[in-house]
């Protein structure tokens, strides 16, 4: 998982696809955190995302960075304690202006049963599951 991490965080912008009825939505996304061993996104729960995921937690991300790509592929679980929310706005001090551990919005989720490929043109693909 740690490679995973590394990677998206190497990479600074990733995309969150998730499912709205039967629709498709792709958005960019930059937090990225591990926290007691899962690897943590961070929304608000105003945002559409937030409402998708709750309505069906299935997601997967994908990002490219030196000529490899990561697509991360599993469910997204809510974690409302304040200390995984404070430890991923930790990471992201400028988002502090907009979120608080403690607010009524900022969200936090963590991927479970998640599995990890890695791709390039020129290596076989790496599967990381976690």
């Amino acid at each position: 998982m740690q490679e995973v991490y590394d990677f998206l965080k190497k990479c600074e912008t990733y995309y969150l696809a998730t499912v709205e009825g039967d629709q498709p939505r792709v958005r960019p996304f930059g937090t990225i955190d591990l926290y007691e061993g899962k690897l943590y996104i961070q929304t608000g729960k105003v945002k559409d995302v937030s409402k998708q995921l709750h309505k069906n937690p299935k997601a997967e991300i994908c990002a490219f960075g030196g000529g490899k790509w990561v697509r991360v592929a599993g469910k997204l679980v809510s974690d409302n304690s304040v200390e995984a929310k404070k430890h991923m706005l930790d990471a992201y001090p400028s988002l502090q202006a907009m979120y608080s551990p403690e607010d009524d919005n900022t969200e936090v989720f963590y991927f479970e049963d998640a599995t990890a490929t890695f791709s390039s043109f020129t290596d076989e693909p790496k599967v990381i599951k976690f």
